[in-house]
């Protein structure tokens, strides 16, 4: 836990660095103001979670035919091959094998004993499937709103513009007077937009896949526990 905060916030400083050095070397986002930097910053983050959510799905069944994989569980426990199906299980991996494994390690026991162990594991393993998909949710909305942030104050230094020249000479503001607080405006909306659209996407697909991944699951106890139902019944008749 310790280490983690610790990534965290190393990680944050190295955001807010390379917003900082973006913000005073690139012109364009200079002239977006100051809110450049979190939305920067917001752009870091997202990258990085996107990445290593990809990573995740990608290893998760990389090579592997998830239907395969059931067809050859549905087999092995409707013969009660219970070390086969343990060892199919042992080599599929992943939240998905170690569900399974949950059930058949106890497959002596009651039907509902076995969904309860088989539900334990999946609830400690969807969390890891969800590991920081709220964070891509957020940024996403962060960055709309920092956007948002950036149009009403590039808005107001455009009008403090207009009271600052037509106050003190009583002269017409040209258009170049405001180009400063419109640049501002402008950029962090589109600045804001770019970060949030691909954010909100990426979300929205791995959303998708932790479904599927529930789905696999859901299913996978179903045969197992089934299985062992008609296996109680059989010898009940």
């Amino acid at each position: 836990m310790v280490n983690r905060m610790v990534y965290t916030a190393v990680f944050v400083g190295m955001a807010a660095l390379f917003g900082a050095v973006l913000y005073w070397q690139v012109d364009v986002i200079h002239r977006g103001g100051p809110v450049m930097i979190p939305i920067v910053m917001c752009s870091m983050f997202a990258v990085a979670v996107i990445f290593e959510r990809a990573y995740y799905f990608v290893n998760l069944h990389l090579g592997k035919d998830v239907e395969a994989y059931l067809a050859g569980l549905r087999e092995a426990v409707d013969r009660h091959q219970w070390k086969e199906a343990q060892a199919l299980s042992d080599s599929w991996g992943g939240p998905l094998g170690r569900v399974v494994l949950a059930g058949l390690a106890a497959h002596d026991a009651s039907p509902q004993e076995i969904d309860e162990l088989m539900a334990e594991a999946a609830h400690d393993e969807l969390p890891l499937v969800e590991r920081h998909l709220r964070w891509l949710s957020t940024l996403a909305q962060v960055s709309t709103l920092l956007g948002l942030l950036g149009t009403v104050t590039g808005l107001v230094r455009a009008f403090q513009v207009i009271q600052a020249k037509s106050g003190a000479t009583g002269n017409p503001v040209s258009p170049s007077d405001l180009a400063g607080g419109v640049w501002e405006a402008l950029i962090t909306t589109v600045a804001g937009l770019t970060v949030a659209i691909p954010t909100i996407l990426a979300y929205n697909y791995f959303a998708s896949r932790v479904q599927d991944v529930q789905f696999q699951m859901e299913k996978s106890a179903a045969i197992v526990s089934g299985a062992r139902r008609r296996r109680g019944q059989h010898a009940a008749g």
